[in-house]
């Protein structure tokens, strides 16, 4: 049985989805990163179900035949912590991060308790080089096809061929 890729991005609305989440202290700081990402991108939101809200859309396949899809960068206003994505691939910013204020990193997250915690100016450009950087997720992926996927479903270019 071939697997099949269950994240993908859906057409449901983000800020409908950003006015439900509870509390009401996370909801605030979900409308506010939205407004920063939106600004930092210069892209779309998309909810990629059930919680994840993503800027940019890569499509992946390795070459065992795996695949899947992400968004460039994004986040999630989760109950136990602002969850964000792409900002720290693999220990990638460990500049900006020693400058960021107090958070937590795991694999490919970065975890935020709250906004205040954090200089924004700081996590404005962590967005922007998450946003850019793909070689990040290239070179820890060896032989990884890499693809940016237009808001269409065209894909863009191949950011990196298998050899």
């Amino acid at each position: 049985m071939a697997y099949e890729t269950k994240t993908r991005p859906s057409d449901d609305s983000v800020v409908e989805f950003l006015h439900a989440v509870e509390p009401a202290r996370r909801r605030e700081q979900g409308l506010e990163l939205l407004d920063i990402f939106c600004a930092e991108t210069g892209a779309q939101p998309r909810l990629w179900p059930p919680s994840l809200i993503g800027f940019g859309h890569l499509r992946y396949t390795y070459a065992t035949g795996h695949s899947g899809e992400m968004g460039r960068v994004g986040f999630s206003p989760r109950k136990a912590a602002l969850t964000l994505y792409g900002l720290t691939l693999y220990g990638s910013n460990a500049d900006l991060l020693e400058e960021l204020g107090k958070h937590r990193v795991g694999k490919g997250c970065l975890y935020i308790n709250k906004l205040e915690d954090v200089d924004l100016d700081v996590l404005r450009h962590l967005i922007r080089r998450g946003w850019t950087d793909t070689e990040t997720f290239v070179a820890t992926h060896p032989n990884a096809i890499v693809e940016a996927v237009q808001p269409d479903g065209t894909v863009e270019d191949a950011l990196r061929f298998a050899p």
